[in-house]
This record gives C-alpha cells, sequence and structure tokens, in this order.
C-alpha cells in the first residue's frame, strides 16, 4: 500500500516494507530525506566509529563503516525504519556482509554502542542482541560487502531488483523478522516489519 497525502512521516514511523515493491531506491531515499539526519547532525563520537572518514590511514576500526548517504540506502534495502533495533540490525547486517568482522570487534562495537554514545544513540540489550544476529545472518546470506557498493548503479532500479543486484535474500530477512517479531512483542520496529500497512509501507 502507498502512503496517503495524509501520512505525516516522521523518523518513528518512516519505513518502506520489503512488501513495497513500485518505488526505486532513489524515490525511497528521497522520501527517506525528507525526515532523515544530515551527517553534521549526527553526534561526533558516532560518526568517529562509524563514518571512514575517521579511520586512521590505512586502519579500518570498524569493518563496514559507512557515511550517512550509504547507511540511508542500506536502511532501505534491507527493509528497516529509523527506530532503536532498526538502527542495529543495519549496523550488524552492513558489518557481517564484510565477512571481516572478528568477535574482538564485535566485542569492541557494542561496548561503544551500550556505554560511550550519546542517549538516544545507546543499545539496551535488546538492541546488541538484534546486533549479533544482524552480524550473523550476514555472514550466511550472499550478498556483495554493502559498505563498499556503488549506489550509483542500482539507484534507478526497483528496490526488489536492487537487492538481486546485490545479493540481499528476502526470504532470508523475512524468516529473521518473523522470529524479531516473536522475540519482541513490545518493540513497535520489530511487529511492523512484516506489515505492509504502515506508514511508509
Amino acid at each position: 500500500m502507498e502512503p496517503t497525502t495524509q501520512t505525516m512521516l516522521t523518523p518513528d514511523n518512516w519505513f518502506v516494507p520489503l512488501s513495497r515493491t513500485s518505488l526505486s531506491l532513489r524515490q525511497a531515499h528521497a522520501e527517506l530525506q525528507t525526515i532523515g539526519l544530515r551527517q553534521e547532525e549526527v553526534p561526533f563520537v558516532v560518526q568517529l566509529v562509524e563514518n571512514p572518514r575517521f579511520d586512521l590511514p590505512g586502519i579500518d576500526v570498524f569493518q563496514g563503516a559507512t557515511d550517512l548517504q550509504t547507511h540511508d540506502y542500506i536502511h532501505i534495502l534491507l527493509g528497516r525504519g529509523l527506530l532503536p533495533k532498526d538502527e542495529a540490525f543495519v549496523l550488524g547486517f552492513t558489518m557481517g556482509s564484510t565477512n571481516r568482522i572478528s568477535e574482538s570487534e564485535e566485542r569492541l562495537y557494542t561496548f561503544f554502542a551500550r556505554y560511550l554514545y550519546p542517549r538516544g544513540y545507546r543499545f539496551t540489550n535488546e538492541e546488541v542482541q538484534v546486533f549479533k544476529d544482524a552480524v550473523r545472518l550476514a555472514y550466511v546470506s550472499d550478498c556483495c560487502s554493502l559498505a563498499d557498493v556503488n549506489y550509483d548503479s542500482v539507484l534507478d532500479l526497483l528496490l526488489p531488483q536492487a537487492r538481486a543486484a546485490l545479493g540481499i535474500e528476502p526470504d532470508l530477512l523475512e524468516a529473521y523478522y518473523r522470529i524479531e517479531q516473536r522475540r519482541y512483542p513490545s518493540a513497535v520496529e520489530s511487529q511492523r516489519l512484516l506489515n505492509s500497512s504502515v506508514a511508509g509501507g
């Protein structure tokens, strides 16, 4: 179902489910840009950890670091919104898709996300679990490293075609999303994952 003119999109309700197939990646990103953060609005400590612009020469502190625009594309392609478990899943899947993240790197990242990020960005125990699940799900996926894609090549493809071009498997994501729905019955972002009748869906 396409969004109606009465639907006011906000960071809390913006969401493009996997079932929404009539948008191109470019169109979905344009919709997100009407409500999303700008790079300069992201707290410095978050950028320091997640944005490759802050990597030391020749050293990737965390595999799968991306700029905000790439990160937004990945939210869309994975069918995730902007709420905490969405964020945890997107970060975990992006890191896992590199097939290079180590256990020590995973532990270090979760330490930053749990204790050093500012309020509103910190992970709870549930977000840590979603992050870890997403890392492992990406390991078993056939997708390419999502941090290293030239997204210009898929911007004008419909979302199902863009996912196919990158090896993202909706069936695999849906299977995990059903598990997430059962685990977190009170989490809005988990409960709407497979529901096409939501704002933005």
